[in-house]
This record gives C-alpha cells, structure tokens and sequence, in this order.
C-alpha cells in the first residue's frame, strides 16, 4: 500500500475526495491517501507543496500556475473542477461602503500573499478600471480572520468563494456587494514533481479512482441534503451550486494554459511566463 499526502480547502467542491476515501475506493488500487483540510487556501497549499508537508494539491489554477513560475518544483496533472469559481466580494455588516464601485482604494482582506484572494483582487479591480498598483492588503488568513478583520475596520473587503461566506451573509455578518467569477478553470490537481516521477502508476490510479468519483457525484442519491448539512448550507443554496458546478475529467490544455499565463501576465501577477511542459504533465 503506497501512502500518499493530499490537501486542498475544506469546502464542498472537495466532499468527493472525502466520499472516495471514506468508501475506501484508494485503499482498493493499493494507496492510503491522507487528506488534510487547509482552511488558510492557495497560498497555504503551495507552501505546503514546495516544503514536501503534502505530495498532492486541490488547489485554485491561478495560483499554482503563479507559484510554478516562480519556482515550485510541481506539475499540474488534470483540471479538477472546469467551471469557474464564483468569487463574492463581502463588506462588513456595518460597513460604510455599499456598491462594488465604493471600494475603489479600499484595503483588501486576504488569506495570504499568493492565495486566489489576493490574485483575483487584482482581477476585479483590472475589470473595474481601478489602478491595480494602488491595492493594499491585510493578511487574515482564514473567514474565522476575516470576519474580525471587517468587523474590527481592520480591513474593508474580502473576497471568496460565493456559497462558503453565503451563511456569513444570511446571518447579516457580511454585505455582499458583488461577484468576480474566474475567467478560467477553478481547481487543479497539483503534484510535486518528485513524487509524480517516483509513483508515476499511483498517481494515474489516483486519478481513475476521482474521476470515478467525480462523474457519479451529483447523482448520489440526497447529494443536496448530504452537501447542506455538512457545510451549514442552505439546500436552495447547495442546489444552486451544484447546478453551477461542473467537475472535469480532463487536463489543462495547452491553449488554456497560455490564456491563464496571458491574463496573468497583463495583470502583473507574474512577470514572466513558463512554457507548457513546465506546468503540465500528462498521464
């Protein structure tokens, strides 16, 4: 039995992993795949990638492409979730800023330099028309941060995942006062480069053993129920979710890759761009 590590954020795009290792369908193709939920997100994750604390990553496409262009020995190897994540701009509850066009020169709340809060930061003030090299941050590193730091005015606006923070809305902690969809696949699967040459099989097992997982996983009977109890949801909510999600079974092309590199390129989020078979690996 090969152990792996994996990580990725404690959200509901992840329950079929949890699903897959709960039903032992990893332990059926000879690996004991341990999961570890990173509430602090990307940036977190591709620590973790690069100092060897997990061998594989769940992890947002814009920010593992960033992190592998500045150096993280780590490939991608399949799109995980193919439809964009939708990113809800919050504001604190007393907050005195009410329309998305009030925050222009505000200070952003983020979970770490690196993460998909800080990247597509800059994303939604390029689409607003704001001056981009005006932003400023505060690191929270988690919501549970957040809330205090919106709260407290330590910070004037966060943005993430729409559904996770609606809870936060329902209750009157957060105002949202818009959405910043990805303009590119949400989620990819990361591997460090030296475990990926090491367990070239395992990996590719790993892989059958999701994708199985995944193309099954809206018709799991109650799959709605199941998703609102577990992350405090709304069933009206989840099942809006799981129309707007679409789970992928395929790799990064190559042509997608370059858009995602472009993009991030005119934003000055990278300051130079990594060929193809730098990011991606094909199994």
């Amino acid at each position: 039995m090969k152990s792996l590590k994996i990580a990725g954020v404690p959200e509901h795009f992840n329950l079929p992993w949890q699903l897959a290792i709960e039903n032992n369908k990893f332990h059926e193709v000879g690996i004991d795949l341990q999961w570890t939920d990173v509430p602090e997100g990307t940036g977190k994750l591709c620590q973790m990638l690069r100092d060897g604390s997990t061998d594989i990553a769940v992890i947002l496409t814009e920010g593992i492409i960033k992190d592998i262009v500045n150096g993280n020995n780590s490939k991608i190897i399949q799109i995980y979730v193919e439809s964009p994540l939708i990113w809800g701009i919050h504001v604190g509850a007393d907050s005195k800023y009410s329309t998305l066009s009030d925050l222009e020169n505000t200070k952003v709340a983020i979970s770490r330099f690196g993460s998909g809060s800080e990247l597509m930061a800059y994303v939604n003030a390029d689409q607003q028309g704001w001056d981009k090299n005006s932003l400023t941050f505060e690191v929270v590193n988690t919501i549970d941060g957040a809330v205090t730091a919106l709260t407290n005015g330590i910070a004037d606006y966060f943005m993430w995942e729409h559904f996770m923070t609606k809870p936060l809305v329902d209750k009157g902690i957060f105002r949202r006062v818009g959405d910043c969809p990805t303009p590119w696949p949400s989620f990819v699967i990361a591997v460090q480069e030296d475990v990926l040459q090491e367990n070239p099989d395992e990996i590719k097992k790993l892989l059958i053993s999701i994708n199985k997982q995944t193309k099954v996983f809206k018709s799991i009977p109650n799959i709605d129920a199941i998703l609102a109890s577990k992350f405090q949801q709304k069933i009206e909510d989840i099942q809006q979710w799981l129309k707007l999600t679409e789970w992928s079974q395929n790799n990064l092309s190559e042509e997608m890759t370059k858009t995602i590199q472009n993009q991030l390129f005119e934003l000055q989020i990278i300051n130079k761009k990594a060929t193809y078979i730098n990011l991606v690996k094909a199994l």
